[in-house]
């Protein structure tokens, strides 16, 4: 007697920048936090056959160029050769590696995040927060990814010591999304 189990074919996602939100955190002078963000990217979930994110793939690229934290002077910085090198290195790349899924809505998705040319191993925590139908017909579904990098490992060595002792810049970066996608037909 043979059982067929039921599969739900593999379903890509298109990340919707419109919904969507890149951003990281950084410690200032040692005390305070500055946040920014990026304004233009594009990636892909890919959902496993039986459904599950946990067999499928995450994918992202984001154009170093659009760093966006709300200070001219400071954006025009970051993408100058003392950190991203934005005429050089036109894009940040992740690609997963392996996803290991830690309870229903949780993930620990493991991947090669490239910076500068340098790539490095990192894993984030992923939240699945839903899908849906939105008013047009479209399938949608919702992650939030977080992880913590150290920049210096991506060659973003630049800082500046304090009179009062510490640096300007903090080594480690939290770095955190909000994802909406939108099914591939």
């Amino acid at each position: 007697m043979s059982t067929t189990a039921e599969t739900t074919t593999a379903t890509t996602w298109q990340i919707d920048p419109a919904h969507t939100e890149v951003g990281f955190v950084v410690k200032h002078m040692m005390f305070a936090k500055v946040r920014g963000g990026f304004n233009e990217f594009a990636g892909t979930i890919v959902q496993g056959e039986n459904g599950d994110l946990a067999n499928g793939s995450f994918a992202a690229t984001i154009q170093t160029s659009s760093v966006d934290t709300g200070n001219e002077d400071r954006d025009n910085h970051l993408r100058s050769g003392d950190f991203f090198d934005a005429d050089n290195f036109s894009a940040i790349t992740f690609q997963s590696t392996g996803i290991e899924r830690v309870s229903d809505d949780q993930l620990k998705v493991t991947g090669d995040l490239t910076i500068r040319g340098i790539t490095k191993t990192i894993t984030l925590d992923v939240t699945e927060t839903g899908t849906g139908v939105d008013p047009w017909g479209n399938m949608r579904i919702g992650i939030q990814a977080e992880g913590t990098i150290n920049r210096e490992e991506f060659g973003l060595t630049w800082n500046q010591a304090l009179e009062a002792g510490g640096v300007l810049v903090g080594k480690d970066v939290t770095l955190s999304i909000e994802a909406q996608a939108v099914a591939q037909q």
